[in-house]
């Protein structure tokens, strides 16, 4: 041990551990003891400690009394409770009082010893275990970049990227992340290159290696559900990245078992005007657009674009021969959440339950407009632990307790995810062209070959043709596009913000996961 660590024990019969104590000592601990609660009081007031083995049968003050003291004293000191007794009500006080670990005599030198060592040192110990655990696996991940060939493999190979990310970020240092990082790029790089390749082979009817995408996902993963009979949610978190999903995740854990957990495709543009429209209605937009001309909208405004997500869900359900009943509620501000909670009731008498939530969305593009909010998230981590902390908090949590409660199932899932980008990719265009930094669509576009994906023709991308000489262009990577004409200041402005719209296994691999409630 480098840090030589001080134990506090309290116990009436301190003499007959001397045995214990003495080995730990030998172990590099600095141990002082206490006969009674009183003189463990002194001693904390006095100095302080890494930790405090206390023994709950003494006389006067007894342990748990000793404990509340020693909580409102030094809270930050973690106890150890030790007894004779396995009273469960015991048990229950001592936890209940915030205990670090609870041990019942007789006591064995290699018992304390790991319950220390699990205390004090592990931390320590898991970061070196994920550092050599995530170098272990940097070879196979590389290996795995290198062989990815269809859309599982380069979902698995994303989960994989995320959870490393997600361990590397918990430890102290992080000394790992900038290697992790350089991967996840060299991955973007690669994963740039199959959507090129494949994209448009996906959207033929036939193709029987294409992945689930957007326009699918309800009639593939929500509406069998629904045939169960029974009060379905579905939750739409838009712009909800899978790194940020796998945290929110953990939050959920004590009320539901995870049923099913999966990705499935963003289409292009990753924007919701784009994918969640094709999300709710079944359909790729240059349907939409030919079918439905009243319900698409061609402005460049993805609110514009997302006034009938509720009527696209009733010509899905209708298309499928459904005629179950339904609720729709977007809720972008507070007060519409509370209300969400208040009719709650109403929502279990109906078969399909959709809330589409808006505030990660939100926070990426105030992100971007507010200098507070980027300072209070500059990096990845950061940013998902602001997600992290709005969910902890929202009206959205208490409806998924509710959900819980009332024993209904609940699929979560979202549009499209989002990227940081970095890089500047010089574009121009007239004034109709979109204002989205990860894709262009209009006329006469102009760029340097390269760092992008290009369709010259919308149809084969099933996306809507304004004009004869319409065209897209989706930036890869970490690219932003930027016009020559006020350029610093652009680029200045939008460099390492969070954007979405183009191509990267952030903005188009995203979560779909089916909750059932825990009993």
């Amino acid at each position: 041990m480098s840090q030589k660590f001080s134990i506090l024990w309290a116990d009436d019969e301190i003499d007959l551990l001397k045995p214990h104590i003495l080995f730990l000592e030998q172990k590099g601990y600095e141990i002082t003891t206490a006969n009674s609660g009183v003189d463990a009081i002194d001693e904390v007031e006095g100095r302080n400690f890494d930790v405090i083995f206390l023994d709950e049968m003494m006389p006067g003050m007894t342990g748990l009394e000793t404990l509340q003291q020693i909580k409102q004293l030094k809270p930050q000191i973690p106890v150890v409770m030790i007894t004779k007794s396995e009273e469960e009500h015991i048990m229950d006080d001592a936890i209940g009082g915030k205990i670090a670990d609870y041990l019942i005599k007789p006591l064995n030198p290699s018992q304390i010893w790991l319950s220390v060592k699990k205390i004090l040192q592990n931390k320590q110990l898991i970061d070196t275990k994920t550092t050599q655990s995530y170098q272990q696996e940097f070879m196979q991940i590389s290996l795995a970049l290198g062989d990815a060939q269809d859309p599982k493999d380069w979902a698995e190979l994303y989960r994989k990227l995320t959870f490393w990310e997600l361990q590397i970020d918990s430890t102290e240092n992080k000394n790992m992340l900038e290697v992790l990082e350089n991967q996840k790029s060299e991955a973007n790089s690669s994963f740039a290159k199959f959507i090129k390749d494949n994209y448009l082979d996906w959207l033929e009817e036939k193709n029987q290696e294409k992945p689930l995408m957007s326009h699918k996902v309800l009639k593939e993963k929500v509406f069998p559900v629904l045939r169960d009979k029974k009060p379905l949610f579905l939750i739409v978190i838009d712009n909800l990245r899978l790194d940020q999903w796998e945290d929110m995740e953990k939050l959920l854990s004590p009320y539901f078992n995870v049923e099913e957990k999966s990705t499935y495709y963003s289409i292009l543009p990753t924007t919701t005007a784009f994918a969640r429209n094709a999300l709710f209605s079944g359909m790729m937009p240059s349907d939409m657009a030919r079918f439905y001309p009243k319900l698409w909208e061609d402005e460049d405004s993805d609110e514009g674009k997302n006034n009938f997500e509720e009527e696209w869900l009733r010509i899905n359900l209708t298309k499928n021969r459904l005629n179950h009943k339904f609720t729709y509620n977007k809720i972008l501000q507070t007060n519409q959440g509370k209300a969400v909670l208040d009719q709650f009731h109403t929502f279990l008498q109906t078969d399909l339950n959709v809330l589409v939530y808006n505030f990660v969305d939100m926070v990426s593009h105030a992100r971007t407009d507010m200098k507070m909010i980027r300072e209070l998230a500059p990096d990845e981590s950061a940013y998902r632990s602001l997600t992290r902390s709005w969910f902890e908090h929202s009206s959205l949590f208490e409806l998924l307790k509710k959900i819980q409660n009332a024993g209904a199932d609940v699929i979560v899932t979202t549009d499209h995810g989002t990227k940081k980008v970095n890089k500047p990719y010089r574009i121009i265009g007239d004034k109709n062209v979109t204002t989205n930094l990860r894709y262009k669509q209009g006329k006469n576009l102009n760029f340097e070959q390269g760092k992008v994906f290009e369709i010259k023709k919308p149809e084969d991308a099933m996306l809507p043709r304004l004009n004869v000489s319409t065209s897209y262009v989706f930036a890869v990577e970490d690219y932003f596009f930027a016009y020559p004409n006020n350029y610093n200041y652009y680029v200045n402005y939008y460099k390492d913000t969070f954007q979405h719209g183009g191509i990267s296994l952030e903005e188009m691999i995203v979560p779909l996961v089916h909750l059932t409630p825990k009993r």
